[in-house]
């Protein structure tokens, strides 16, 4: 029982930390304050049934890729920057996934702040305002987009060897702990 109350303190410890604060940049060029989301966009070259198909499938890529980069991030201004410098390796595996689906159109990558509506995340709100994001394009990203916090890491967390699992810790947390105390 302790273990349980432990880990639950924990997770709103993580929780209110990770989601209590959001603060600004200041210009485009500079580093990122250590409490800020570093979020993730990619936009669908259109709403066309193929083109959000496809979306999804950069999707898996990206994530793929920057799975082990953001395990090693443990600031916001390193997420910024690591991000930053890998743009050109993005832009060359989301372009590859359209190419080898048949699409003729590439993919943009940049790292840039942007105005967002209020946003859920399994039941975490992200209020509205400006965030630091990646935002991938897909031809001309005027479709619907995918979207996630790359840090903190809500959707990337990397798992012992090379399995990679896509989920919010901070939420299984909160599950286990419930369903033990339900159980």
């Amino acid at each position: 029982m302790k273990k349980c109350c432990i880990i639950f303190l924990l997770s709103i410890i993580i929780s209110l930390t990770a989601f209590g604060v959001v603060g600004g940049l200041g210009s485009e060029n500079s580093a990122p304050n250590e409490t800020e989301y570093l979020r993730i966009h990619i936009r669908a070259d259109s709403n066309e049934h193929e083109a959000q198909a496809v979306k999804y499938l950069v999707k898996e890529e990206v994530v793929d890729y920057l799975t082990p980069l953001v395990a090693q991030y443990e600031s916001m201004e390193e997420a910024y920057y690591g991000v930053a410098d890998n743009l050109i390796k993005i832009e060359e595996r989301a372009s590859e996934v359209l190419k080898r689906n048949g699409f003729s159109y590439g993919a943009k990558a940049s790292v840039r702040r942007e105005n967002f509506p209020t946003r859920v995340y399994e039941g975490y709100t992200l209020p509205a305002g400006e965030y630091t994001a990646l935002i991938i394009e897909l031809g001309s990203g005027k479709g619907d987009n995918w979207w996630c916090v790359v840090y903190p890491p809500l959707c990337f967390t990397a798992t012992k060897g090379e399995n990679v699992v896509y989920k919010s810790k901070i939420v299984e947390i909160i599950k286990a702990w419930r369903a033990k105390r339900e159980g």
